[in-house]
């Protein structure tokens, strides 16, 4: 079927990447390097067949096909596609269709026997015969040159249902490789039939979403597929970009497509030629692109051959030879563009034009007549005098938009002469032109004026712009003469006002103002804004910005960030200021700060990050939900009365003295490290987690206020806080909700009132508490106190070892109990139980091995104890846990770093890790751990080998074990070790 394909549009770039590799495989590789391949777009009648003679041979071998072994490699380094002879494949078309198993096989060799009969393969479709008889119509030589090419474009599977038409038996060979055999004859039963059931509209829906490249390589695939693809709404726009064509092809195409709307041919070769001998078919063209050409004055005639023409673009072309004056003239002509062209003098004679662009062009004369010519452009036309865009721009009294931007010889003059003549203008781009100054300019019907980059632009050129009363878009970036603007302008939208280094002062009042952009004004010192629209302000690094005057009442978010001489004058964001409806203010860095005050309603999110001279914060936002204090370091005074936040961390703040909140929603409140505060007054009724560690000045009185104004408080952390005493854990009995007290690092001698009163608290933590007594701890075992406790942080403290023992034997809801570091404990002896169970022995196993009575009684008294760590205890000697202390849940213990601890003896059935490294006077170690999976020894240098094969064989889980710098013992001989331990895993040592 590949001899009827389409020619897919080929470029230079799908040579390089693959495309069409088989059917390039096929170019002579004989041919002239110079000849390029043509380009044919769906060129094909509506038959699909090519002319046979019915039971004829073919004529004669193609030269397509006797090229069937050439490589797509060949092509590549030649540099260039070849171009086939057009009127070759005229004359060949017939054997073009005889060769698609020698394109499939691509070296097959030729039959000398030019006798051979040869038939084309049946493609079954539901809707289309394949017709064979000789008088139908053969395609045209362009539609051939299409096909031919398109053959070389096969998916895998169609490959394979081709090649599997006929089977080669080895008899049937010609001139192009495998022979098909006669259709008319039996067939074999393992032919494939391939069938296209899809609907005409269903392809034309999908076709419709194809490019030109895609709808050729479907047009290859049957002939259905190539009706549809070649359905003349496909192709009412042609483009070819970087794309090698023949001129017989190119006017083929034209007539095959005389309905053509747009033409483009961005880089195309010889488009000058190619556009003007086939202008006379395609007199429907509407739009006309044209890019990297030459164009002579020959073209410019022929456009009148296509009376619909209404737009028209060249870029980056050379227009005549250089020396003559180039005239464009059409009656139909509504867009004209000349981009970035090389003419030396042009005429444009254009009665309906209504947009020329004559952008970035060479030309130095430039004369029109367009009547109706509404917007003109001429920007970067450095060649045009001031006298030559004058003219033009005079020659169109209709104009409303002019962009003369980068024409440096514009002046005054000319600018008051087209606005006399050209009431209507709108819009005007005067930027990069340096010797304007709009004076006794008048616009009145200005909405878009543009002066960037000019340096006549002073502060008398505002009062020329403030007579543009409908002026809507203002830009007067980088004009550097500019000192001062007071602006009033009913209309104006947006402005922009960018790098201008002398700008001093702003006044602007516009009430519909919606956008205005200030940045890089480093002289700006005094800012007043008027509007009633605008919602969002950017003032950032306005380094001189010291006064700030706002009347805008639907402004929302405000950023004065990095404005350094901002000063605490801050009153136009109180209730009564001009910004009612602010939520958002940003003021990092303004190192000018010192005292702020802001009362607002509306205020939901304020940043200070980086204010490090603020002193005094007051704030009274009853909507405040975010604030940032960071690097406000030097805050001594602050008052959140009443604000609406959640979360509040003034950790950050090492001097703060004074401290008041009101805040009913407030939830966390974080003073860890404010060292010097020494006055709380702190109302928040919600309060959940209060964190004061390290606040060495926090007294007595203040705890007692905060315990009164805060009853839901659940968390309390009073780490480091020196002060409290007696009369401030007094008022705990406030706290009716209070689960965790921290009161590490502190004095206290008495915790009666927190035994006492705190019946809910889960947490104690009294780590390096070295004033606690030996009576201080007494209530917990002997009246059982604080029955929720479950945690409890005894680490460093000076409690004795006596209280260890009966807390440990006593406090049976105790799950983590916390000894690190404990210097008066010396035996850690746990071998009774003062239950009804201790004068009976019960071993170490499950509860669900008891008899029903005994578990009953076990699981009475066994206490919850999960972890024990006794981490750095310098004088502990001997750790005991016998059978009888019931400790069924016991899974974790920490020994490591007691240097003097000699005997480890451990009898606890739920232990899964034991830590006694770095125990320097380990000897003797005795385990009966049947859960134990992790071990670790680590640097226990007295602990000798036998002594370790004893402990783990009564440890049948064990599956780590870390013996590292215990010179002692030896790892090497692993089968020993799993031989005393089977369920050894894994033994870490450096031996």
């Amino acid at each position: 079927m590949a001899d009827e394909r389409m020619k897919a549009v080929v470029d230079e770039d799908e040579v390089e990447d693959g495309g069409g590799e088989v059917g390039l495989q096929a170019l002579n590789e004989h041919e002239e390097e110079d000849d390029e391949l043509g380009l044919s777009l769906s060129l094909t009648h509506r038959r699909w067949n090519v002319g046979f003679t019915s039971g004829g041979p073919a004529r004669k071998t193609s030269a397509w096909s006797e090229q069937g072994s050439g490589s797509s490699h060949d092509v590549k380094r030649s540099g260039r596609v070849r171009q086939l002879d057009i009127g070759e494949w005229e004359q060949d078309c017939v054997e073009v269709g005889d060769s698609r198993e020698s394109l499939m096989e691509m070296g097959a060799t030729l039959d000398k026997d030019k006798d051979a009969q040869h038939k084309r393969p049946k493609v079954f479709s539901d809707q289309h015969e394949v017709p064979t008889s000789s008088t139908e119509p053969v395609v045209s030589a362009a539609v051939t040159d299409f096909m031919s090419l398109s053959s070389s474009y096969q998916p895998e599977e169609m490959k394979g249902h081709s090649s599997s038409t006929v089977p080669d038996d080895g008899n049937n060979k010609s001139n192009g490789g495998v022979a098909y055999g006669d259709i008319t004859g039996t067939r074999n039963t393992e032919d494939v039939e391939f069938r296209m059931d899809l609907s005409d509209d269903l392809l034309h829906l999908v076709f419709s979403f194809l490019g030109q490249k895609d709808l050729c390589r479907a047009g290859s695939t049957c002939k259905q597929w190539l009706v549809a693809s070649t359905n003349e709404n496909f192709w009412r726009c042609l483009k070819f970009e970087n794309t090698r064509i023949s001129l017989q092809n190119f006017i083929a195409i034209c007539d095959r497509y005389p309905n053509v709307t747009e033409l483009s041919m961005n880089g195309t070769p010889n488009s000058d030629a190619l556009v003007t001998r086939a202008m006379n078919s395609l007199r429907r063209l509407e739009t006309l692109i044209l890019d990297k050409g030459h164009f002579s004055d020959v073209f410019f005639h022929t456009l009148t051959d296509c009376p619909a023409l209404t737009s028209l673009k060249f870029s980056d072309s050379s227009i005549g030879n250089g020396i003559q004056e180039i005239t464009v003239y059409h009656e139909n002509l509504h867009n004209l563009q000349m981009i970035k062209c090389r003419v030396l003098r042009v005429i444009i004679r254009c009665p309906q034009l209504q947009t020329l662009s004559l952008k970035r062009s060479s030309m130095a004369h430039a004369l029109l007549t367009c009547p109706q010519l509404n917007v003109l452009d001429l920007s970067s036309c450095h060649k045009l005098s001031d006298t030559a865009i004058r003219t033009a721009a005079l020659s169109c009294p209709l104009l409303a938009s002019i962009d003369m931007s980068s024409c440096s010889c514009v002046t005054d003059e000319t600018i008051r002469d087209i606005a006399s003549t050209c009431p209507n203008i709108c819009m005007f781009d005067a930027s990069n032109c340096p010797n304007i100054s709009l004076e006794s300019v008048r616009l009145p019907k200005l909405r878009d004026l543009r002066l960037e980059s000019c340096e006549g632009i002073v502060s008398t050129s505002i009062t020329a712009i403030s007579y543009s009363v409908m002026l809507e878009s203002l830009k007067l970036d980088n004009c550097s003469m500019l000192t001062a603007m007071t602006l009033d302008m009913p209309n104006l939208q947006t402005i922009s006002l960018v790098h201008l280094r002398k700008f001093v002062y702003l006044d602007l009042r516009s009430p519909v103002l919606k956008q205005i952009k200030i940045s890089r004004c480093s002289a700006l010192q005094d800012i007043s804004i008027t509007s009633n629209v605008l919602q969002k302000l950017v003032l950032q690094k306005q380094e001189s910005l010291a006064y700030l005057s706002l009347q805008c009442q639907s402004l929302l978010e405000l950023d004065l960030s990095n404005c350094d001489s901002l000063t605490d004058s801050l009153e136009v964001f109180n209730n009564e200021g001009g910004c009612p409806k602010l939520r958002s203010l940003i003021l990092d860095n303004c190192q000018s700060l010192i005292i702020i005050n802001i009362k607002s309603c509306t205020l939901v999110s304020l940043s200070l990050d980086g204010c490090r001279a603020i002193t005094t914060l007051e704030l009274s936002c009853p909507n405040l939900q975010e604030l940032n204090l960071d690097g406000c370091d030097h805050l001594e005074k602050a008052s959140f009365c009443p604000v609406g936040l959640e979360l509040l961390d003034l950790g950050i703040c090492p001097r703060l003295s004074v401290l008041q909140i009101e805040a009913p929603s407030m939830l966390v409140l974080e003073l860890k490290g404010c060292g010097m505060l020494s006055e709380a007054y702190i109302s928040c009724p919600c309060l959940k987690s209060l964190d004061a560690s390290f606040c060495r000045n926090l007294s007595d009185e203040s705890l007692a206020r905060t315990a009164r104004s805060c009853l839901q408080i659940g968390s309390l952390v009073l780490s480091s806080c020196l002060p409290v005493a007696f009369d401030g854990l007094s008022s705990l009995h406030l706290l009716r909700h209070l689960v965790l007290l921290d009161l590490s690092y502190t004095f206290v001698t008495d915790l009666q009132p927190v035994f006492d009163n705190c019946f809910k608290l889960a947490i104690l933590r009294l780590s390096a508490c070295k004033y606690l007594t030996d009576s201080s701890l007494g209530a917990l075992y002997k009246e059982s106190a604080l029955p929720a406790l479950c945690k409890l942080d005894l680490s460093y403290s000076s409690v004795v070892q006596l209280d260890i023992l009966n807390i440990l034997t006593h406090c049976t809801n105790l799950a983590h109990l916390n000894l690190n570091g404990c210097a008066n404990m010396h035996q850690l002896v746990w071998n009774r139980s003062y239950c009804n169970l201790s004068q009976k022995s019960v071993d170490v196993c499950s509860p669900s091995t008891l008899k029903d009575n005994d578990k009953d009684v076990y699981l009475e008294t066994a206490h919850l104890l999960e972890i024990l760590n006794c981490t750095g205890c310098p004088n502990i000697t001997k750790a005991l846990i016998s059978s009888t202390a019931n400790c069924f849940y016991l899974s974790k213990i920490n020994l490591n770093l007691s240097i003097n601890l000699k005997e480890v003896d451990l009898a606890c059935g739920s232990l899964c890790m034991l830590n006694i490294s770095y125990c320097d006077s380990l000897e003797f170690l005795r385990l009966k751990c049947p859960r134990l999976n992790n071990l670790r020894l680590q640097a226990c240098s007295m602990l000798a080998e036998e002594e370790l094969e004893t402990a783990i064989s009564q440890c049948p889980t064990l599956e780590i074990m870390n013996i590292d710098s215990c010179p002692k013992i030896h790892a090497k001989d692993l089968y020993k070790w799993h031989a005393i331990c089977p369920s050894l895993k894994r033994i870490q040592s450096c031996a």
